[in-house]
């Protein structure tokens, strides 16, 4: 019985080296990809990681990819090394070039001197277009469209189509209660031998029948 594609392969398009299954790509342990979401780069798509950036091992932050997502080139992902303080006269980061200025920090871990957002979260079912900056820490929800050059600097919330600078919410893609009912189903979960036969109805606008497909 057919199952569709294979999760672990690279390049799941084979005569097209452009766009690859980013799971298997991914060199980072503070990366994580779930199955079948893809990242296209106009030149090269190993320019991934390469665009997470101020992302450091000491400060452990993680950004967290879920199934199914679809990542045009040329999408940022600002990490939490980017956060200076605000409160203080200068935002410069003294503290992180010693020689003496480590004493800014008052014998403190270094990384609790500078803001600290938390992992960057993308659900399941994100589409995030051309050129999208994700700032550190932003939570985006299920079945999200994020607009092309957005810049994403808070929550987006479950299946919200967002735009602008900074981007907000442009409508909801469904009414709240398919919303719940859409994360019930939650058909990004589902096996290869459950999605294959009901891949037309996770295309389709059907949620009742998707909803029947799931009892």
């Amino acid at each position: 019985m057919p199952v569709g594609p294979d999760p672990d392969v690279v390049y799941p398009l084979p005569h097209y080296k452009n766009l690859v299954f980013l799971k298997n790509i991914i060199t980072r342990p503070n990366i994580e990809v779930g199955d079948f979401t893809y990242y296209d780069d106009l030149d090269d798509p190993y320019n991934f990681e390469k665009n997470v950036i101020y992302h450091f091992d000491f400060l452990g932050d993680k950004l967290i990819i879920g199934k199914f997502c679809a990542i045009a080139s040329g999408v940022k992902f600002i990490m939490n090394g980017a956060n200076h303080e605000t409160a203080p006269i200068s935002t410069f980061p003294f503290a992180i070039f010693g020689n003496d200025w480590e004493q800014i920090n008052e014998g403190a871990d270094i990384k609790s001197k500078y803001p600290f957002k938390g992992d960057t979260i993308i659900g399941n079912d994100v589409w995030i277009g051309h050129g999208a900056t994700i700032m550190p820490g932003v939570k985006i929800g299920n079945g999200c469209i994020i607009a092309t050059g957005a810049l994403v600097t808070k929550d987006v919330p479950d299946y919200a189509v967002v735009g602008g600078n900074p981007a907000c919410i442009i409508r909801m893609r469904f009414d709240a209660t398919t919303i719940e009912r859409l994360n019930t189903i939650a058909w990004w979960n589902w096996g290869a031998e459950k999605i294959m036969p009901n891949i037309k109805l996770i295309n389709s606008a059907d949620v009742d029948a998707l909803e029947k497909a799931n009892l």
